[in-house]
């Protein structure tokens, strides 16, 4: 697919109207069919008037702080044009307005991507910097991120490996895992219990025919109380049982620091002191840090991820044929960034 160079393309392209999703593709945004129109508009004004070899320098930044995510996908779309980019690394901690990425090149070259870069950068240092709030709160344990659920599928895995690099441990999204160089995490949902009838029977089936790798952590909240089928589970398991997953619903009530407690207690009174405590399903940082206070060894955690808010990011000009510019407002010139590192 060719890139979009004028205002005829743009009207000249027809989506297909029998495609089955309507998230783009990888060609479609190299062609610049995400992008804003205006900057099509730019590229065929400049082009003609005698600018297209105009070099500038344009700086990114953001106007409030978080953990940047995205920058290996901006590399990748930039990879391959004329341009020299400088960028913080990923996963790096940043401040409001610090520059995250610079680019050097012709404005007619990298212009038409400034919309997808801006995009990718503001949603993945959204759930960045979620997932990192997380593990501040959550410490030294394991959370898992478990938000695909809640996204279009095409970001999904965007966003898992996102939140990977914002500190998660892992993720339930299959390609979301594997892009991090991760596997995949999870057990079973609650419709194998309801298929199979008890708890105990269907855990009995996971264990038998499920890789040893795959952990033996059994969810518990399904037909009967909490503490009750953890102990079923103990008694028919016994030290295969590696871990037992709350996640009540909010209907019951929801997975409460004294349930925690409670199910760690006699978990540990009957002699299953090795069984870990798995929990998931609505959590916040609130949540988060009483459940771990009352024993909860690790976390599923999926809207208060999925649902960050994308931290907006902002491209301007700072340099047109090596002279500082600005709008008004913005200082011209290159901003001081002693961080970046060049990428391309």
């Amino acid at each position: 697919m060719k890139r979009l160079k004028t205002v005829k393309d743009v009207t000249a392209y027809q989506a297909d109207p029998n495609r089955k999703l309507y998230s783009a593709n990888h060609d479609e945004i190299e062609a610049g069919l995400t992008t804003d129109v205006y900057f099509v508009k730019t590229k065929e004004i400049l082009e003609k008037n005698g600018y297209a070899d105009t070099i500038v320098t344009a700086e990114i930044f953001a106007r409030r702080g978080g953990v940047v995510a995205g920058i290996e996908e901006c590399l990748n779309l930039l990879a391959g044009l004329d341009v020299e980019v400088w960028a913080l690394e990923e996963g790096s901690s940043f401040e409001p307005k610090e520059v995250i990425m610079r680019i050097t090149g012709k404005y007619t070259e990298f212009g038409i991507y400034e919309t997808a870069i801006l995009g990718i950068l503001a949603s993945s240092t959204g759930w960045a910097t979620a997932a990192h709030e997380v593990a501040q709160v959550a410490e030294d344990k394991p959370f898992f991120c478990f938000g695909a659920r809640h996204v279009h599928p095409a970001i999904a895995p965007v966003m898992e490996k996102a939140a990977i690099v914002g500190g998660a441990h892992g993720a339930s999204c299959i390609l979301g895992a594997k892009l991090a160089g991760l596997e995949p995490v999870g057990t079973v949902p609650h419709a194998l219990f309801l298929i199979v009838g008890d708890t105990v029977d269907a855990a009995k089936m996971y264990d038998q025919l499920m890789p040893p790798e795959s952990p033996r952590t059994i969810l518990v909240d399904t037909f009967k109380d909490e503490v009750e089928e953890s102990l079923r589970l103990g008694e028919a398991m016994g030290k295969r049982l590696e871990g037992i997953r709350l996640d009540t619903a909010s209907e019951r009530g929801g997975v409460t620091p004294d349930l925690v407690a409670e199910v760690r207690a006699k978990l540990d009174y009957a002699g299953y002191d090795h069984v870990k405590i798995f929990v998931s399903g609505g959590l916040t940082l609130e949540r988060i840090k009483a459940l771990s206070a009352a024993g909860v060894d690790a976390f599923g955690v999926g809207s208060y991820i999925s649902a960050a808010q994308p931290i907006d990011m902002t491209m301007d000009l700072k340099e047109v044929d090596g002279k500082p510019v600005a709008k008004r407002g913005r200082i011209p010139g290159l901003s001081k960034s002693e961080r970046l590192k060049r990428m391309i």
